[in-house]
């Protein structure tokens, strides 16, 4: 019997069959599927699908045979939208469900249309429900242990990478510099957004993620405040977008990292929600606040006995407002003439 269902095709009824449990691949072109059901249209299905046998009792008593779909499932679906009510199929008997994704697989790699995220996912279920090694995988794949390895550090990403990755958004091989970003999933995030409004090529995103790397090491080498770079990263993962803090000896600047106008607005948008929900002046205020409280808690350390008069002078007077080094008579012909537009030239 076995040899029988091996070397013959039979014709099905196309809602006899079941998809396979199995199919590792998840996502189909729709666009390519339709050509496809055109194309059956004209000419039939003219590579059988392959299919396993399944008898299952019915509720009332008596058996019924269904056919489980082990490889083929896009012509079946290209058949099912063309119309066709049977299909030619070759029957396998005898298969376990881990010989049943392996020829899912196998068939998937062979037609070398399974995306890169699909095979990942399908390698992921040979590791951990099938406890393959991933040298064993490699052999019945036909590929490396490192190709194997590389391809499930892939579902390590964020997921709005892999659905980029899988719709083609970006190439497999933009996935290793993302990767070098391992340990920062903000800066993965805002590489992948570089890479697609920029058009990035993989060399050129390779320089950039060393470049990260880079200069992450060397902040963290020689940027006496780790609160600086512990800021940086708030920003970061606030805005969605990648932040430079510059930091001089008062103050500093801030740089922010943009790809679209979409992107512009919705750094707005959250600046203004976290800001200007607030006095803007109240940053001013805080800094002399805090510049207040530093400079009494030097004096109180020193133990110096003038703190208080130095402190209600020019320290604070320097704190609160800006020096005027103008002479008095300056000061009376300035202020008579402050809005005299002749006094001012572009």
């Amino acid at each position: 019997m076995s040899n029988v269902y091996s070397n013959s095709i039979f014709w099905i009824d196309t809602d006899k069959i079941k998809p396979n449990p199995y199919q590792p691949r998840r996502d189909f072109d729709e666009a390519r599927l339709q050509d496809l059901a055109d194309s059956i249209k004209q000419y039939g299905v003219l590579q059988p699908l392959t299919v396993s046998r399944v008898e299952k009792e019915k509720e009332g008593g008596g058996l019924v045979t269904e056919y489980e779909l082990i490889a083929g499932e896009r012509r079946l679906r290209a058949a099912i939208l063309a119309r066709v009510s049977q299909v030619p199929v070759i029957i396998r008997t005898g298969d376990t469900a881990i010989m049943k994704l392996e020829l899912a697989i196998i068939e998937n790699l062979q037609r070398e249309d399974l995306n890169a995220v699909d095979r990942a996912r399908a390698f992921f279920r040979l590791a951990t429900e099938f406890k393959f090694t991933h040298g064993e995988i490699a052999k019945k794949m036909g590929r490396s242990r490192e190709y194997v390895s590389n391809s499930l550090r892939i579902l390590t990403l964020p997921e709005e990478i892999l659905a980029g990755l899988r719709d083609g958004k970006i190439s497999e091989g933009h996935t290793r510099p993302i990767l070098m970003l391992a340990d920062h999933p903000e800066e993965q995030l805002v590489l992948f957004k570089e890479i697609v409004y920029k058009k990035i090529t993989v060399r050129e995103a390779e320089k950039i993620a060393r470049k990260i790397a880079y200069d992450r090491v060397r902040k963290k080498e020689f940027m006496p405040d780790p609160e600086i770079t512990e800021l940086e990263e708030e920003f970061q993962q606030k805005l969605g977008t990648r932040v430079h803090i510059d930091r001089k000896e008062l103050g500093g600047q801030i740089r922010i990292d943009y790809f679209s106008k979409e992107d512009l607005r919705a750094i707005l948008d959250s600046m203004q929600k976290a800001v200007y929900e607030k006095n803007p002046a109240e940053m001013l205020e805080n800094y002399i606040a805090n510049a207040r409280k530093e400079v009494a808690e030097e004096s109180q350390r020193e133990q110096v006995e003038t703190a208080p008069q130095a402190l209600s002078g020019s320290a604070l007077g320097a704190l609160e407002v800006p020096i005027d080094d103008r002479s008095k008579e300056e000061v009376k012909k300035d202020d008579s003439d402050l809005y005299n537009i002749s006094n001012f030239s572009v």
